[in-house]
């Protein structure tokens, strides 16, 4: 089981519209960057990740789970950009910033702290944990160990 941050800036894609979508979820378009589009060809149903408001707040703002595995991006031309779908799971009660993640010691290797252009990023196991901790989360339930 692996862990995951997906940006977004909010005026394009919020946490509230991902939400919207239920349980179906939905695709995760728009990714034109080999890196981030290599890290969901390996996702797996059911891994979970952080949803970021990037630009506007910078903040671990939400949980989100994978729910279909890549497939073609439907709003790309070309067939290289491939996509995976996420649902929302919960929202993170006291959003977790950019800075307060630079400035936890814990978090000096996040990708987050050390690319944050990447748009689709691995989070290690002890990440999520720090950073639900931080966010006033239950990492178990947050990593979907325990049940909500």
């Amino acid at each position: 089981m692996a862990f995951w941050l997906f940006k977004s800036e909010p005026f394009k894609w919020s946490f509230e519209q991902q939400k919207a979508c239920g349980t179906e979820g939905t695709e995760w378009t728009g990714v034109r960057n080999y890196q981030a589009r290599n890290f969901m060809r390996t996702m797996m149903l059911g891994e979970r990740g952080f949803f970021y408001h990037s630009n506007e707040g910078k903040a671990v703002v939400g949980i989100v789970e994978i729910c279909a595995l890549v497939h073609p991006d439907s709003t790309a031309d070309d067939p290289r950009w491939e996509c995976v779908d996420l649902r929302a799971v919960m929202d993170v009660p006291n959003p977790v910033t950019l800075d307060a993640c630079k400035a936890e010691p814990r978090l000096q290797g996040m990708v987050l702290t050390t690319n944050s252009r990447l748009s689709v990023q691995p989070v290690t196991v002890a990440e999520f944990r720090v950073v639900c901790e931080m966010g006033g989360l239950d990492a178990a339930e947050a990593m979907g160990t325990r049940p909500a």
